[in-house]
């Protein structure tokens, strides 16, 4: 299931003393992860596109569900585990997890749920804008000149993005 561990076991080929390297992921993620796959053994490496879609739109529940109920840093873990080990049933239900947590939430509450404090600086805006230029809505990208896009522009999206609401 992992992509990562496969081409590590690739790479030993048959010598059975080899120790796989893991240092990126501390114990009590790892003892996670080898849930996660116990309990997804037949998880598609390369989901449809139909499996794709309810992925998207289908609530997380059951076994998923009370997987992803751990403290926010736990679950960046998670993420980061899942994604170093190129195990994608598992990044896609963690990363699901945050996108419920935000989803339908004020710029203020999203700040709130990850612990931002303060207001960001206008330095800190443009940035996010040069960073991330699909935040700009398109019609005020054509308006406003590039110089002025984190000034006045920026659309809601980043906006909401930067703590603006």
């Amino acid at each position: 299931m992992s992509g990562t561990i496969a081409n590590m076991l690739d790479d030993i080929d048959d010598d059975v003393e080899s120790d796989i390297p893991i240092p990126n992921i501390k114990g009590d993620i790892m003892k996670r992860v080898v849930e996660f796959c116990a309990q997804h053994p037949d998880a598609p490496l390369n989901p449809t596109d139909e499996q794709q879609l309810e992925m998207r739109t289908k609530p997380l529940d059951g076994w998923d569900l009370d997987f992803v109920r751990v403290p926010l840093a736990t679950l960046f873990e998670m993420i980061l585990a899942a994604n170093f080990l190129d195990l994608k049933p598992m990044l896609d239900v963690t990363c699901k997890a945050v996108a419920e947590m935000i989803k339908g939430k004020t710029p203020d509450e999203i700040k709130k749920v990850f612990g931002v404090e303060g207001e960001f600086t206008q330095e800190e805006k443009e940035q996010v804008l040069r960073d991330n230029p699909w935040l700009e809505d398109p019609g005020e990208a054509d308006e406003a000149a590039p110089e002025a896009a984190g000034a006045e522009g920026g659309g809601a999206a980043a906006a909401a993005a930067a703590g603006d609401a």
